[in-house]
This record gives structure tokens, sequence and C-alpha cells, in this order.
């Protein structure tokens, strides 16, 4: 077993402080655990795997993929990296990638895409029992999420490390909120965890991409900014907000 690395070990401890801040796993959780093939939700299966070794409790994992249905699917690659860590990968097939981005689709694609895929996911976790959906969106996700809907919205709100739906019958958890992307880029390189081309249409040419750029050219000309703007979603003084 490879000695864990400096990287490594960062992921992990502040996907620990997440977990325990927001009570994100509790003793016997099952758990779907979003699969897409990108470097996030392997890095966030494969530390909730590492996790069990040592945590004194216990839950159980079941990856999921949702299938967009394009063409050069990777699904047969993704179940062979589940089983190599002892997980049997559920593959749904479906044409939802193809739909948002056919004529019949009015909306933005990749917000149609998103919504169907979540709620093929919230199914298959009631399907399979499970309370808690994981998905490995991480801090870059949340920072981006919320300018995005500044920007194209016109709202103020952001992705949540625990969110419930349904009444509180689905939760979706996203234990990787404190990890910053570039730990996570780093860590996936040093695990030689296998690279796949997005065949999705839109894939870098999204909204969310352009608000990536924008930011990382904001963060070059002072380091410690996208801290202050992670640290003020916790620290909102509605009082000086427009709020009638």
């Amino acid at each position: 077993m490879k000695k864990p690395t400096k990287t490594y070990k960062k992921i992990r401890r502040n996907l620990g402080k997440a977990i325990n801040d927001f009570s994100l796993i509790s003793d016997g959780d099952k758990i779907v655990v979003g699969i897409s093939g990108g470097k996030d939700s392997f890095t966030l299966l494969n530390l909730l795997v590492d996790m069990l070794a040592v945590v004194p409790i216990n839950y159980k994992l079941f990856p999921v993929y949702i299938d967009p249905g394009f063409e050069n699917s990777f699904a047969s690659e993704l179940k062979n990296c589940c089983k190599k860590i002892g997980l049997n990968l559920k593959v749904v097939s479906s044409d939802i990638g193809i739909y948002a981005h056919s004529d019949k689709n009015t909306e933005n694609p990749c917000f149609l895409c998103s919504r169907l895929r979540r709620k093929r996911l919230f199914e298959i976790a009631d399907e399979l029992g499970c309370y808690k959906i994981a998905l490995g969106h991480n801090k870059d996700d949340i920072i981006e999420t919320l300018f995005l809907n500044m920007f194209y919205s016109g709202r103020i709100y952001t992705m949540k490390p625990s969110q419930d739906f349904f009444n509180g019958t689905i939760n979706i958890i996203r234990p990787l909120s404190y990890v910053d992307e570039d730990l996570i880029i780093k860590y996936s390189t040093q695990s030689d965890f296998p690279i796949f081309k997005n065949p999705c249409p839109s894939a870098g040419k999204t909204k969310r991409s352009d608000v990536k750029v924008f930011l990382n050219e904001l963060y070059k000309t002072n380091p410690n900014i996208k801290g202050s703007i992670f640290k003020s979603l916790s620290s909102v003084k509605l009082d000086y907000l427009l709020i009638k």
C-alpha cells in the first residue's frame, strides 16, 4: 500500500472536518455515491472507502452512474475502476443528455440535464433503500455556483454541504465542500485516476466555465480572495441586504 501523500492527508482532513461539522455520515447509513467519471467523484468514492477502515462507524456505499446517452460511453471502464476498490457500480442508461441538447428542450441544456440526472438519482436511492446521496462538489464548485446564481439568476444562494429534499426523505451530502479543486487535481494525478473525454457537446462551453475563468483571474490578484468568499457564505448580515 502506498504511503499517504501530503495532498491525500490534506484532502482527508478537510473531508473529515466537513463530515463532522455538518453531521454528514452516521452509523448504518446507506449512501448512493454519484459517479460522473471525473476527478471529483473518484476522489470522493476512494476516500469514503478508505475512511471505512479507520472510523468507528459503519456505512454502505452504492456508486451509481447515470449514463447521459452520448456516443463513446465509458460506463464499462467506470465499472472496472469501482471493482478495483471492491464496489459494484450501478450503471443507469438514459437519453437525458441527448434530450437536453435536442430541439425539444427550450431550457439551458446543462440545467435540464443536471436536474433530470438528479431526479434519476433520487429514484435510484429510493429503490436501493438509501436515505443519502453523496456528490463530489468541492469548494470551488460551491463558490462558482454562488456567482452563477448572482450573475444569471439575480439571486444569492449556492449548494450546501447537506441539503434535505422531499421533507427530509432524501439528504444530499457534499463531503468535499471544504476541499479546493487544485488539491483534487493533484491527488487524482498522483493516484493515476483514468482520464475520460467528456462526450457532452457543451463541455467547456458553459456559463460555469466562464465563471471559473473569471474567478481564477481574480484569485491571481490576491491569494486570500477565495478563502474570504467561502468564509462569507457562513457570515451573512441579512440586515445589510436589500430584503423588504
